[in-house]
């Protein structure tokens, strides 16, 4: 059988199983696996179990389960409350500055806990009901959280970018430092778009309808607690700065850096939010052992799944006859874009990339196109994803969080943040020293 052909038979059956209910990392294990027996026979079961153990042993997967560990110990700590109240102090008296300094939660959280469902949770669980209170629209105060917690893939340290970095054979530091403009771009996009759509909403600042001696009032007795608030968050953006600076600079590795960052976020949230009780840490725990032992068994079942493509030289087959298309280079961009951008829909961003970088990345090399800057908008096409249909994970811990809030109302609320980011993968098309300038800069 032709590889073309035995690539279509995989993803049909990819397809089928998954829209049949089937776990991400056994559909894509089981498809490997029956092509493998199909094409080469039993033996070929012997590189299945090597690849799938061996991969994962690699040393720089540990910063996977440590990174997540580092946003665990932030999302289980009022981190993110406090954060909230010191950005609603100083963002508060903006134009819709309530929804804006939801945003800019969103951001930071995101840096903290690199985590977008956690970024989405925690700035969330205050955030809607807050801005519901004060009068903002449903759909606002659902989509602005929604779409700020896509942040949290972007935004260093990001997991995402790791399984990257890792798929690639790429400089995880060097991804890192090229998220940062994007991302905080990226945010002040959803800032604009989130002025706009409450000026078009009803032309108010804060609190609807409050007068601004009440407001003034408000704020001025806030102060106090809010400022004690930000000097709570200030360590834990410390940890992350430095985390970026040790791995630009090249004093530790991914690895090393997660474990330590791990460890001073766990002590800072049980030094200065008192978490002494068993009960938190195990909770901490458990739950990034959890989320590390299904993102680990997505990625190993991906991999196995990029070795059965290769050996079945559906691959190279399917990378030549791209490679072969007369086309311009930015054309093939475009149908890269929406490839990943449909991909998103159905798949989570780790799946997406360990599947598919095998395929594309020489495609974007042989087209001339920097690896660093593509990370970006292939991480920007798969924010789209989290807050779209059908799978749109943020879109279902909004309804979580507002079980009272339609779906259509947050889907609704959602969608001009997806546009918005349509346009910051436009601009990095046009301008891709938005991504590279820093990491050129800071690491030549």
């Amino acid at each position: 059988m032709d590889p073309i052909t035995l690539g279509i038979i995989v993803a049909v059956a990819l397809m089928v199983l998954m829209a049949i209910g089937t776990p991400i990392a056994f559909a894509l294990g089981g498809v490997s696996l029956m092509a493998l027996l199909y094409d080469r026979g039993l033996p070929e079961l012997t590189y299945f179990g090597e690849t799938f153990f061996e991969r994962l042993a690699e040393f720089g997967f540990v910063a996977i389960p440590m990174f997540i560990l580092m946003g665990a110990a932030v999302a289980s700590s009022p981190t993110g409350r406090d954060l909230y109240r010191s950005l609603d102090l100083w963002m508060g008296r903006l134009p819709a500055g309530l929804a804006v300094s939801n945003i800019g939660a969103c951001s930071i959280f995101a840096a903290l806990s690199g985590s977008s469902p956690a970024t989405c949770a925690a700035i969330g669980k205050m955030g809607i009901p807050e801005m519901r209170s004060r009068g903002y629209p449903d759909g606002v105060a659902a989509g602005c959280i929604a779409a700020g917690g896509t942040l949290g893939i972007l935004i260093p340290p990001s997991v995402t970018m790791i399984i990257y970095g890792i798929a690639s054979e790429t400089s995880i530091g060097r991804l890192f430092i090229a998220g940062v403009v994007p991302g905080f771009m990226l945010a002040g996009l959803f800032m604009i778009w989130t002025v706009i759509a409450c000026k078009m909403a009803g032309g108010y600042n804060n609190p609807l309808g409050q007068a601004a001696g009440q407001m003034k009032e408000t704020i001025k007795a806030n102060v106090d607690t809010n400022l004690k608030a930000l000097v709570r968050v200030l360590p834990f953006l410390a940890v992350v700065v430095g985390i970026l600076f040790a791995l630009y600079g090249g004093v530790a590795t991914p690895s090393e850096a997660a474990g330590v960052g791990a460890f001073l976020c766990l002590a800072l949230a049980i030094i200065i939010y008192r978490m002494w009780q068993l009960g938190p840490i195990k909770l901490i725990m458990r739950d990034s052992l959890r989320e590390s032992v299904m993102i680990m068994l997505v990625i190993a079942c991906a991999e196995v799944f990029a070795y059965a493509l290769s050996s079945l030289f559906i691959t190279q087959t399917v990378a030549g006859a791209i490679a072969d298309l007369e086309v311009n280079r930015w054309v093939l961009m475009a149908v890269i874009n929406l490839f990943l951008l449909v991909a998103g829909f159905f798949l989570p961003p780790v799946a997406v990339i360990v599947m598919t970088a095998p395929i594309l990345l020489p495609i974007i090399l042989a087209a001339d196109f920097d690896p660093y800057w593509f990370a970006v908008v292939l991480t920007i096409n798969l924010e789209i994803g989290l807050i779209t249909p059908p799978v749109g994970l943020n879109l279902f811990i909004i309804k979580g969080i507002a079980p009272d809030i339609s779906l259509r109302n947050i889907l609704m609320g959602s969608l001009p943040y997806a546009l918005c980011m349509v346009l910051a993968i436009i601009l990095l098309c046009f301008f891709p020293g938005i991504a590279l300038w820093l990491p050129n800069l800071l690491m030549g």
